[in-house]
């Protein structure tokens, strides 16, 4: 599906290249519409279906969801954010004094705090995996697990560098140290195709703002069946088995909602989330995950091409197709993402990296203006 076709599906200026998806995903026109008419209706409180609203909107979005990881709806949980997710992964698995936790060297703070508590508490160690110039992620994890290996909390896409993780490789050792996988794929759920069946993630989360261009305060977990009878942060009403019955609600319930529905955020049902959110899973899914892999490894392959005459080039090994992180020459300013953006152009900068991260409406013309404003910046 190209790009013309899609792009008058975003509001986005014919002067702006926006290619920052990495930072946040731009909400699609008709996600946006959803949300708006859903805030118009909570004006009415009288008029919401209860059922619908508090019930058969949150499962249809779990059950967008869990297409996208590759699961049963029942697999699903509600979160808002991945530190929450990330927070039931730690309560939820042991770890035992002398054992180690496995993260990559600069990752997202939110999949490093929560661990070095839990390594605090326990009287386990944080074990920092760092590569070398020509080493894949891959091939520095696979070489730090060994027998004090309890948990591996990584990514599936470094959000620094772009460097992707064999996940398949990496879980399968995990296994045979009887270690634990714990992944953050924010900044890779619903560009490509997740092999749930061959990593068997224990746990896996995504926040929903940035590549399923949804809204805030709205994210996914997927807790593994074994899983699925743990401790829960909250204890909310309304993943209790017989909720859907207001007139019996102080009838207390000693048994769950079936599935990961126990580890719902509270107030799950956001009635002006959920709408806007429903429909960019389900624009996303019916696009198809092999459709957005091939076309946003095109896209990041041309706008490389297009820019590396002008000293900017990606160097990260086995980059993820969908991610973009250039290395600069030495006289790059150092705020050009700043510069960048004056000329209409909106990326991000990592330390001495730009982070590009184009979307399936990212078209020619985009390239062409990242491409000059690259020039004359650094030429």
């Amino acid at each position: 599906m190209n790009s013309e076709t899609l792009r008058p599906l975003f509001d986005l200026p014919r002067d702006l290249a926006y290619l920052n998806c990495a930072y946040m995903g731009p909400m699609p026109r008709f996600a946006a519409n959803a949300g708006q008419t859903a805030y118009d209706q909570r004006q009415r409180p009288w008029e919401l279906d209860i059922q619908d609203r508090f019930f058969d909107q949150p499962e249809a979005l779990r059950a967008e969801a869990a297409k996208l990881f590759g699961a049963a709806a029942d697999d699903i949980a509600l979160i808002p954010a991945a530190s929450y997710g990330l927070a039931i992964a730690a309560r939820n698995l042991p770890l035992s004094t002398g054992q180690e936790i496995l993260a990559l060297d600069g990752q997202f703070p939110s999949n490093v705090y929560i661990w070095r508590e839990k390594a605090a508490q326990s009287g386990a160690t944080m074990k920092t995996v760092t590569r070398s110039a020509n080493e894949s992620w891959t091939e520095a994890v696979l070489a730090a697990i060994g027998p004090q290996t309890a948990i591996a909390a990584l990514p599936e896409v470094h959000w620094a560098d772009g460097g992707r993780v064999d996940l398949k490789a990496v879980s399968d050792k995990l296994r045979a140290h009887g270690a634990k996988l714990v992944l953050d794929l924010t900044q890779s759920l619903g560009t490509a195709p997740f092999d749930l069946a061959a990593i068997r993630p224990d746990f896996a989360i995504a926040a929903g703002y940035k590549w399923l261009l949804g809204p805030y305060t709205m994210g996914y977990g997927y807790i593994a069946p074994e899983h699925q009878s743990g401790i829960p942060l909250e204890e909310g009403w309304i993943v209790r088995e017989g909720a859907e019955d207001f007139a019996r609600l102080v009838d207390y319930a000693d048994r769950h909602a079936p599935g990961a529905r126990r580890f719902d955020m509270g107030e799950r049902s956001g009635f002006q989330l959920v709408p806007a959110a429903l429909e960019s899973l389900k624009w996303l899914n019916g696009l198809g995950l092999d459709t957005l892999r091939d076309g946003l490894l095109a896209r990041t392959t041309d706008i490389e091409d297009a820019v590396r005459p002008y000293g900017a080039h990606c160097d990260t090994p086995d980059r993820g197709g969908h991610y973009l992180c250039l290395a600069l020459p030495d006289h790059a300013p150092k705020d050009l993402a700043r510069r960048l953006m004056a000329r209409g152009v909106s990326v991000s900068q990592r330390g001495d990296r730009l982070r590009v991260t184009p979307h399936l409406y990212t078209d020619g013309a985009d390239i062409d203006r990242f491409a000059s404003a690259i020039k004359a910046e650094l030429a």
